[in-house]
């Protein structure tokens, strides 16, 4: 039998996370490097990637970067392609990369709408799929993790965001995580999903500057928004052996928002 250490343990795992020059994707990427991952890191822009590289590197962290758009398609099946080149195979795939948008719902823009569900589950879909077939399938081991959001659990309070279509987008990343948990799992494939509450970043930095960290923590239980490190637990509890009997769940990391 093994120790709790040994469970948690990642050494010799590779990981392939999108959306990981910042954010929630570089926390998750310290996470799972920490525990002996390697790592591979994919965003747009090949800048903030290398420094994201550089700091994991700081970290002992062995890590490399693709950058990509995972909006389009040809784009993703290179992902695919040059991250397992890279790994030899993927055991842990973190969907990460998200984009939103902000309008009301009787003028928000389709060309918004498409953005948001291009990236937000067109190209999550797209690379599970190819991740999935091409290495985690044949070897049959993998865990996939992906991003979703409390707000793909209920609508907005009125007169805080108008973000339909982020809404949206993450609410069917929830019910894909519960379909292909289900269709995947004899494969020895588990996939799960964080729903993070509201985290500082830079996609959110509108939102707090508009509405003000103090009124966001007004209807938080333990009164604060997420931190640099709020994400790490659960994120290397669904990517190791310790989770290795759990999926198709959505775990809300939220400071209780999701409980009242």
């Amino acid at each position: 039998m093994r120790t709790i250490q040994q469970l948690f343990d990642l050494k010799g795992r590779t990981a392939l996370i999108t959306g990981g020059s910042r954010g929630l994707g570089l926390q998750i990427a310290e996470a799972l490097g920490e525990q002996g991952a390697r790592v591979v890191l994919s965003a747009r822009k090949a800048d903030e990637l290398q420094a994201a590289q550089e700091h994991l590197r700081a970290r002992g962290i062995a890590a490399d970067w693709i950058a990509a758009d995972g909006s389009r398609d040809e784009e993703i099946a290179r992902l695919a392609d040059e991250a397992i080149a890279k790994l030899g195979h993927v055991d842990i795939l973190v969907n990460n990369a998200g984009a939103t948008w902000g309008a009301p719902a009787e003028d928000h823009p389709i060309e918004a709408w498409d953005k948001v569900m291009n990236l937000n589950i067109r190209g999550l879909f797209l690379l599970s799929q190819r991740i999935g077939k091409l290495s985690m399938i044949p070897r049959r081991h993998g865990r996939i993790i992906n991003v979703a959001s409390i707000a793909g659990l209920a609508g907005n309070p009125p007169g805080s965001m108008d973000t339909i279509a982020y809404n949206t987008s993450k609410g069917a990343v929830i019910n894909f995580t519960r379909t292909l948990a289900a269709e995947w799992g004899e494969h020895n494939i588990t996939v799960n999903a964080l729903a993070p509450g509201f985290f500082p970043s830079k996609m959110t930095k509108g939102s707090l500057d508009r509405i003000g960290v103090d009124k966001m923590c007004e209807g938080v239980p333990l009164h604060r928004l997420g931190d640099d490190e709020d994400l790490k637990g659960a994120a290397l509890l669904f990517a190791s052996d310790a989770g290795k009997h759990i999926t198709g769940q959505i775990l809300a990391v939220d400071g209780g928002v999701s409980a009242v």
